[in-house]
């Protein structure tokens, strides 16, 4: 009995524990949300407070309409949609082909791969420039697009190698059997069973390309109206003063989009990197 309520003890004190834990975790965007909907003046009477008072749109339709996130906004999507819809096809296809084939000097170009990973992305960001100014495109939505695609986007090539790898290859024997060659043998057999991990990968491009800085800002300086979410927000940012309900208004506005998008693909995230890393 004393063992029993010791075990039980021992849990409500880890749960406890994880829910204080989860608090710090998740407060940033409480905070957030909560400031998002608060005037100037409750803002800085109570900065740290997670209920507002007075419940107020205001700062959500100033950011929206008048600090031109509407705009900002539908340039994310169709820089996100359209670079995720490249690195998707780009990965899948690498992937297939390392993971299915053997051929002279794959070892090498998978060294070259894994090594890419320890460079860090501002190493690039000059010659990035150089190529996208070469063809003309600085300023506008294509050349954030390109430049966020044409990465080697490691990580998702090795997941759908390993998935690959571990189809057994009567799949594949069977399917030539019946006539299909090498692309009717990836996208009819092959490609619908990578489904997981088209579905963490689309989770994580997603992400990434959602909230990336660096590049558009740099790639978009001259020309405002194509910036994304993530370079619409460094303008709340002044010389001497900070506007932090413009701010937490526009991070909220950039940041349900990929929490819905989460909650809807969850299921396919974990079974994508279960399943890519089973062995």
């Amino acid at each position: 009995m004393n063992k029993k309520r010791t075990v039980k003890w021992q849990t409500v004190c880890k749960h406890a524990g994880l829910l204080v834990i989860s608090f710090f975790w998740v407060y940033p965007f409480l905070w957030m949300t909560a400031a998002a909907f608060k005037t100037d003046k409750e803002f800085w009477a109570d900065k740290f407070g997670l209920i507002p008072k007075t419940l107020t749109f205001d700062n959500i339709s100033r950011v929206w309409n008048m600090a031109h996130f509407n705009t900002y906004f539908i340039n994310t999507l169709i820089i996100t949609v359209c670079s995720v819809a490249l690195v998707m096809v780009m990965t899948n296809l690498s992937g297939y082909v390392l993971g299915r084939y053997s051929f002279i000097g794959k070892k090498l170009l998978m060294g070259i791969f894994l090594s890419s990973i320890a460079i860090p992305l501002t190493t690039t960001i000059i010659p990035v420039y150089q190529i996208i100014k070469n063809m003309g495109l600085i300023g506008t939505k294509t050349g954030v697009i390109l430049a966020g695609a044409g990465g080697a986007h490691v990580i998702f090539i090795l997941l759908y190698s390993s998935f690959y790898s571990q189809v057994p290859m009567e799949l594949e024997e069977a399917a030539k059997l019946d006539g299909c060659g090498f692309f009717q043998t990836y996208f009819h057999v092959l490609r619908p069973m990578a489904k997981p991990v088209t579905g963490s990968v689309l989770i994580m491009e997603t992400n990434w390309t959602w909230n990336a800085f660096m590049l558009p800002l740099v790639l978009t300086l001259n020309n405002p109206s194509s910036r994304t979410l993530a370079v619409g927000l460094y303008q709340f940012q002044g010389e001497n003063s900070v506007d932090w309900t413009g701010i937490a208004a526009g991070g909220v506005i950039a940041t349900i989009p990929i929490i819905i998008l989460f909650l809807f693909t969850q299921q396919l995230f974990v079974e994508g990197v279960a399943g890519a890393v089973k062995n």
